[in-house]
Formats: C-alpha cells, sequence, structure tokens
C-alpha cells in the first residue's frame, strides 16, 4: 500500500518537492543551458534548450552527478564521473543534444578534480589533484589533437581558476607558500611559462588571501577579476597580468564582497553578503559607486547576467522555498510538480562571546512560549555560514516541536577576514566557545529546556558535535554527528590530499609535527567523557571524513557501552538520493525522541514530553 503525497508530513514534501539549480549558459550560444534538478528523486545534470524550451536529463547514476560545464559553443556538456560519491574521477563529455558519453581527456587517469577551463577553440585546462603528485594541470587539446601536457606540479594544493577569452592566458590559484586558507595567483601562458604573479600572503608571513572570479569576456582583453582581503574582508579588483595594473573598486559595502562580469565586460555583477543575507548590486568600472539590483530579503545562492541586461538569481529565505527569479519579474525555470511547504522565519541574535560578538539564527515553533527542546545545528565548512536560506534539514525539527539555532562561530564566512582566519592551532575548541556563549544565552532567554539540548551537524558540524559531547559532557543531552572527522589523526592519514593541506594550515603541520595539536583537537581524545546517547551517520566512500576513522571513535564507544547508534550508506561525504537524504533525517529525529522522551516521527506535533 503506497502514500499519497498529499498525506505525508510537510517535512518530507519539502525534501521532495522538485528543485533546481541557477541554469548555467553557454557563453556563445546563451540559449544553451545546464542545471541540477532532484526531479526523478536523484540529483543530476539537465540540459535545457531555451529557445524551444526542450529539456533533458544528461546523467543517470544511482548516486546521482552535479558537477558539469557547457563548452563555449554550447555544443557538448562535460560532466565529472566518480564511483558512489567518492570525488575521485574522470570528467566525461556528451553532446547538448544527447548521444554517448566519452571521456574527455582519454590520457589523464583519474583524480579528485581542481578547477576546469574550456576554450573557444576545443581545448581544456584541467586541474588534478592525487595523493601521490599533489597538484597537477594539463592542458588537453581539442579532440583529435593529441595528448594532454602537463603545465604545471606542485605538492601543495592549486587548481584552475579561468582561461582567457582568446584562450592565451590561463589563472591559476595555488598555495605553494604552504598556506592553504590564503591562495596566491599565477597567470600562465599555454606553454607553462609564467606571465605574472599576485602574492598577498608575501611567501607565507601573511595570512591574505586572493581568488579568481574570471577574465573579462570580451576577446583580446587581458583584464582578470579578481577578490582579495586587503582590507580585512572579500572584495574584488581588477588586476590586468599583462599590463601589470591593478584597479581598486569603490564597493563600499559591509561584509564580503564578490563579483562576475556582466557578458560585454561593461560592468560588474556585484554579490553583497553581510549577516546571513546576500543582495546584488551593479557597478559600471569608473563610476563612483554601484547601483542596487533590486532582490526580495533573504539569501541569494547564485547570479548571472544575461547578454540582455538582465540578471538571473537564485533566491530563498528561511521561511520560503527556492526559485530561479530574473530581474525581469519572471520565474525563468519552475520545475513540476508539488511545492515545498514554507517554514518559519529566522530570528538573529546576538550574543558576546570570548572572541567578540556571535550572530545566531533562531527558528521557534509557531506554537509555544518555551522553553523547547532545542537542536543547536552546527554548520559545516568551517569556512562558510548559516544563512536566512530554506534549509528542509532545520524546518522538520521545527515541525516536531524543537528550536533550532545555527551559530556563525569563529571560522565563519561572512564577518570579516580575522573571523574567519580565528581559528588557527586550537582547532575545534574556538568554535565549540562561541557555541557555549550561545547556548547560554538559550537557556537563560527562556528559548531552550537545559535539560533536552541537542548538539547537531554534518561535515565539520558533525566533527564539533563529537568534540562537543566530550568537551562538554554536562552541556547535551543528545549528540547527531553526519559524515564527521571523529579521529583526527586517522582522518589527516586517510582524507584526500587537498583536506590533508588544509589540516596542516589549521593545525600547523602533521600529526607527528604538531601531535599535540592533534590530539587537543580530536573527538577520539575525549570519546571516554562522552555521557550522551550518540547517533553516527558515515558514507563509506566518503574521501573528506573517511570512513576507518569513524570506526576507531565508535569502537571506543561499544567497548564501554555508551549508548549510541551508528548508521553507513554506500555513498560519499552526504547522499544526492532525495529517499535517502529522507531516510537519514528520520532516523535522526527518531533517535531523538527516543532519548528525550516521546514524540511521533510521522506528524507534524511529536513534541517529546517533558
Amino acid at each position: 500500500m503506497t502514500t499519497d503525497a498529499a498525506d505525508l508530513p510537510d517535512w518530507e514534501k519539502r525534501f521532495r518537492a522538485p528543485r533546481v539549480s541557477l541554469p548555467d549558459w553557454a557563453e556563445d550560444a546563451p540559449d544553451h543551458a545546464l542545471f541540477v534538478s532532484n526531479a526523478t528523486g536523484t540529483y543530476e545534470l539537465y540540459a535545457w534548450d531555451r529557445k524551444t524550451g526542450h529539456r533533458r536529463q544528461v546523467t543517470d547514476r544511482p548516486n546521482g552527478t552535479t558537477d558539469g560545464v557547457l563548452t563555449p559553443d554550447g555544443e557538448a556538456i562535460w560532466w565529472f564521473s566518480d564511483t558512489d560519491g567518492d570525488e575521485f574521477g574522470v570528467w566525461m563529455r556528451q553532446p547538448f543534444g544527447g548521444g554517448e558519453d566519452e571521456p574527455a581527456a582519454p590520457g589523464l587517469a583519474p583524480s579528485y578534480p581542481a578547477g576546469l577551463a574550456i576554450g573557444r577553440d576545443g581545448a581544456a585546462v584541467i586541474g588534478r589533484s592525487t595523493d601521490e603528485d599533489g597538484t597537477t594541470v594539463h592542458l588537453v587539446p581539442a579532440p583529435g589533437g593529441g595528448e594532454a601536457v602537463e603545465i604545471y606540479r606542485h605538492r601543495e594544493s592549486a587548481g584552475v581558476g579561468d582561461l582567457s577569452h582568446d584562450g592565451t592566458l590561463i589563472a591559476l590559484e595555488h598555495t605553494e607558500h604552504g598556506d592553504a586558507m590564503h591562495s596566491a595567483l599565477r597567470v600562465v601562458r599555454p606553454d607553462g611559462s609564467t606571465v605574472a604573479e599576485l602574492d598577498d600572503t608575501e611567501g607565507g608571513t601573511k595570512e591574505l588571501g586572493l581568488a579568481v572570479l574570471g577574465f573579462a569576456p570580451v576577446a583580446g582583453d587581458t583584464r582578470l577579476l579578481v577578490g582579495h582581503q586587503r582590507r580585512g574582508r572579500w572584495e574584488p579588483m581588477i588586476w590586468d597580468p599583462v599590463a601589470g595594473t591593478e584597479t581598486p573598486l569603490p564597493v563600499e559595502l559591509p561584509g564580503d564582497v564578490g563579483a562576475e562580469w556582466y557578458p560585454d565586460g561593461s560592468a560588474l555583477l556585484i554579490e553583497h553578503s553581510f549577516e546571513a543575507r546576500s543582495e546584488l548590486w551593479r557597478y559600471e568600472p569608473g563610476a563612483a559607486a554601484p547601483v542596487r539590483v533590486e532582490t526580495p530579503a533573504g539569501t541569494v545562492s547564485g547570479a548571472t547576467a544575461r547578454p540582455d541586461g538582465t540578471v538571473e538569481y537564485l533566491w530563498s529565505s528561511a521561511a520560503q522555498p527556492p526559485v530561479v527569479r530574473s530581474t525581469s519579474g519572471a520565474v525563468v525555470l519552475d520545475p513540476p510538480g508539488a511545492k515545498a511547504p514554507p517554514s518559519v522565519p529566522v530570528e538573529d541574535v546576538w550574543v558576546e562571546g570570548p572572541g567578540g560578538r556571535i550572530h545566531a539564527l533562531v527558528q521557534r515553533p509557531a506554537t509555544g512560549d518555551g522553553p523547547f527542546p532545542t537542536v543547536f545545528d552546527i554548520h559545516g565548512g568551517p569556512t562558510w555560514h548559516d544563512s536566512d536560506a530554506f534549509a528542509s534539514g532545520p524546518a522538520a525539527w521545527v515541525d516536531h516541536g524543537f528550536a533550532v539555532v545555527r551559530v556563525n562561530y569563529r571560522g565563519s564566512t561572512g564577518y570579516g577576514r580575522a573571523w574567519t582566519d580565528a581559528l588557527k592551532h586550537r582547532v575545534g575548541l574556538i568554535e565549540l566557545e562561541d557555541i557555549a556563549a550561545v547556548r547560554e544565552w538559550s537557556v537563560a532567554s527562556g528559548l531552550a529546556d537545559p535539560e533536552r539540548l541537542v548538539l547537531a551537524g554534518g561535515s565539520w558540524g558533525g566533527y564539533l558535535t563529537l568534540l562537543g559531547l566530550g568537551t562538554q559532557p554536562d552541556a547535551w543531552a543528545l549528540g547527531l554527528a553526519a559524515v564527521p572527522v571523529a579521529d583526527y589523526v586517522t582522518a589527516y592519514h586517510d582524507e584526500m590530499e587537498a583536506l590533508k593541506a588544509m589540516d596542516r594550515t589549521l593545525l600547523g603541520g602533521t600529526p607527528e609535527e604538531v601531535p599535540e595539536r592533534f590530539e587537543a583537537s580530536s573527538p577520539l581524545t575525549y570519546v571516554d567523557a562522552v555521557r550522551a546517547p550518540v547517533y553516527i551517520s558515515a558514507g563509506v566512500n566518503d574521501p573528506r571524513c573517511p570512513i576507518r576513522q569513524v570506526e576507531n571513535y565508535v569502537d571506543r564507544l561499544a567497548a564501554r557501552g555508551a549508548v549510541h547508534e551508528v548508521y553507513r550508506y554506500d555513498a560519499g561525504h552526504g547522499s544526492l538520493v532525495v529517499e535517502e537524504r529522507i531516510k537519514q533525517v528520520r532516523l535522526e529525529l527518531e533517535f531523538a525522541l527516543k532519548h528525550l522522551g516521546g514524540g511521533d516521527v510521522q506528524g507534524r506535533g511529536g513534541v517529546p514530553e517533558a
């Protein structure tokens, strides 16, 4: 007997509702577009001919596909093929109109991806990362033009940033100075010879990063849009590596500022992120200031300027589900099927912490005055931030009578470089100090029931969950850790090479060089102090938080009879399958309701009894 979709609880409907990403489009064929959708129940790539309206599914794999790029002429789609979410694989190519897949660079062995740029002549620049070689960059000729040629190699992490309009300049981001959090830039010719360097780290002695935002989309134009941190936040400037000039931009907005070119190179589309919201602006080089591009209050998760000057953007808020809009007023891409039910809006909370004011986002059930059982849903990254954006996971907890608190701890983006860079050496412990300050506020304010506090998160948030359960055992009634770092030393040795570089930056060396720091920051160190019931989910193919180190932690829990459950699934660092995502949320809800008391995971109410 099947359940009618109308009878499903709202939290499931939100996961099942068809979604689409912001469509990418081919530079020289703007009617050819590519987007990601979960329409079949698995996130896959779709081609869209905007002129005819025809859409077709490009990829169809058991564990989904999300990484794809259109060639500039719009005639082919490159997509990354890994094995069951392990992120290790090769680029494939498929005709835009459909046809057989073929290896896009048949001479290159599988690797972790490190950037891709495709030229108008059919050639491509491919970045690769492996444990054996570090980072390599290869120039791949147009089909039938010969074998790939290596033009860059270094042990430290690097990546392909962009390729100029005429294919004569390649922008690379690299961390040869050993600081994986702050890249330097190098522009090279297709033969690998260096044109120019831009390095704000001064050989690793300064913590200032640079990022490639894109070459000017105009023939013969050598200007490169880059992001820099020279004034304590991310903001754009124009660098001409051939002329040797740098042009600061008078974009005086608080928070982090990114940008991309309008298609004719005459203006920049400014993406401004500040205090968990984002907005758009247009700036014409030489103008005194940018002009606002009107968008609703909330979060713009991506935006692109079209050849006709309109801007398309993916927007949502915590209360309203995502939609692809245009500044023309139209909904650009509306997937068929039932829409996701709305949720409750977020409230902004500012709490004084040991490192400065901490911003937290709070959602509370629509009924009742509290105190509520409360989930501290901790974001991953760590260089990321929670925002006023739609999220089905937190909404599910609210439906079941929980308040949800999300903390933009030190290490989060969007609050200036000093806040993001504050994690060095006392990794994990610093973030937990901020979470503890917000936890104290939540109890003192009457929001949270101190006897029913849940620490939860995925990836870095899962890591902080396990570390918090061990270092703050009296504070938490329950822990829910998804794809976590659990044993930091083993995780370091098993994880993908780019993350090894990040850990060396965060902790100041390898486990052999700074063993005391790895020990202090590892959840395994404190596992015997954990008293709260623990639920852990992990992907068996995860290259970021590998399964062996999770098993080490679970073995220690089991050895002393600690209350715990483990769910292992056949994917990598998360799942692209809707049913699998629903299953994981259901298991977390059941675990929480079981150990906190009462409730029905099927329904909206499901509020644990006091």
